[in-house]
């Protein structure tokens, strides 16, 4: 449970009321996308729903009820922390878009291309191009939703596409074990079979841009010994 110091207000309007908890900011953004480990207990800096958190107000079980059906705290502020607004101080909207934007650019590196070399760009690459085009991060968006928000604008000034690649993969059975957990942890395994001599064979499908990154990987793990074939044309993920 965060201390009442570090938390920040969540708060929801709702039938004419105000509504406000006293959250973690970080977990309650964890919680608002998902994030399974981000439990309400955690979240909360003390387990009360408050009309007005700053003067200790307090809202009724009746009122509770009247405006969310329920007097559990726990279901009512789950609600205001998915639906409401979190407010954040200045320094910790910094470091959370900071985060956002860093997770950002790695979905951009590890999925697309340069559609004219048909390499990944480098990480330093886009980062400077988010400075030009003064990409604002939204500290409570995902980064997925986010993606297609900054190619687009990214296009203007790069030329940039997300593609998947379709690889084929060839290796001794006896790098099995120690592979195929990684292989499957880049992309996804389309098929595979093996050979009469021995070998595991797939077709792994994996982003464009993480193609130096999964072939570096096999050339580690089979000491320079697997076999690799690029199938077709990439599969564009967007247009």
């Amino acid at each position: 449970m965060v201390s009442l110091d570090d938390a920040v207000i969540a708060r929801l309007d709702r039938s004419g009321e105000r509504f406000e908890i006293l959250v973690d900011p970080d977990l309650a953004q964890k919680m608002r996308e998902g994030d399974e480990n981000a439990l309400i207990a955690d979240v909360l800096a003390v387990e009360e729903i408050f009309k007005d958190a700053h003067k200790g107000d307090r809202a009724s079980s009746e009122l509770l009820t009247k405006s969310f059906s329920t007097s559990d705290i726990a279901e009512v502020a789950t609600i205001i922390i998915e639906k409401g607004e979190i407010q954040l101080t200045t320094e910790q909207r910094k470091r959370m878009q900071e985060e956002k934007r860093k997770q950002i650019v790695t979905i951009i590196t590890r999925n697309c291309i340069n559609p004219v070399t048909k390499t990944p760009h480098p990480t330093t690459r886009i980062e400077l191009a988010m400075d030009e085009i003064r990409f604002n991060v939204d500290p409570f968006k995902t980064a997925e939703i986010q993606v297609n928000e900054a190619l687009k604008a990214l296009r203007k000034i790069l030329p940039i596409r997300m593609e998947m690649s379709q690889i084929a993969v060839k290796v001794s059975g006896s790098h099995y074990g120690k592979l195929v957990g990684e292989v499957r942890g880049f992309g996804k395994v389309l098929r595979e079979e093996w050979a009469t001599t021995g070998e595991w064979i797939c077709v792994v499908e994996i982003p464009a841009g993480m193609q130096i990154e999964f072939f570096d990987m096999l050339n580690s793990r089979t000491h320079g010994e697997a076999e690799t074939k690029l199938i077709g044309d990439n599969r564009k993920k967007d247009q």
